[in-house]
């Protein structure tokens, strides 16, 4: 099964110049934790992501402002991605290696045409015991995206 029959398509964004108001704002309305962070609204290439957690940590745990742009509290480095012809198995290895409950689903130019949450990957996969290692695998306490 191909990472395209369970994605959620053309997830909403964020650019590094909104603020994080405005990013907790759609995470509320859309119920969701994570955005992606785009170049542009012309375009839909990834440049970062933004989680309701860097809200938490980088602006109200160090009493920044919710007019600072998401530039300021986004993750630019180490981002994972997968394409929307890879396998639901090798999305599973890569937010298990990467301890990510949510990937950012990318075309051949590096534009986000969905998004994979771990739950997505649980019920729909079809396959209960790689789903499982996978969220153990991700749950298992490390450092690696703790700045």
């Amino acid at each position: 099964m191909r990472i395209s029959e369970i994605m959620t398509r053309n997830p909403s964004c964020v650019t590094p110049e909104s603020t994080v108001r405005e990013a907790a704002q759609l995470m509320k309305s859309e119920n969701v934790g994570v955005l992606p962070v785009v170049d542009g609204n012309s375009s839909k290439r990834l440049v970062g992501i933004v989680t309701d957690r860097d809200i938490a940590i980088r602006v109200v745990a160090d009493g920044a402002q919710a007019d600072a742009r998401v530039a300021d509290v986004m993750t630019r480095d180490r981002l994972t991605t997968c394409s929307e012809g890879d396998s639901v198995e090798d999305v599973m290895k890569a937010m298990g290696d990467e301890q990510l409950r949510r990937i950012p689903i990318v075309n051949e130019r590096g534009e986000v045409v969905g998004i994979v949450a771990q739950a997505d990957v649980v019920r729909k996969s079809g396959n209960d015991k790689r789903a499982e290692a996978t969220v153990e695998q991700i749950s298992e306490p490390s450092q690696k995206h703790a700045q």
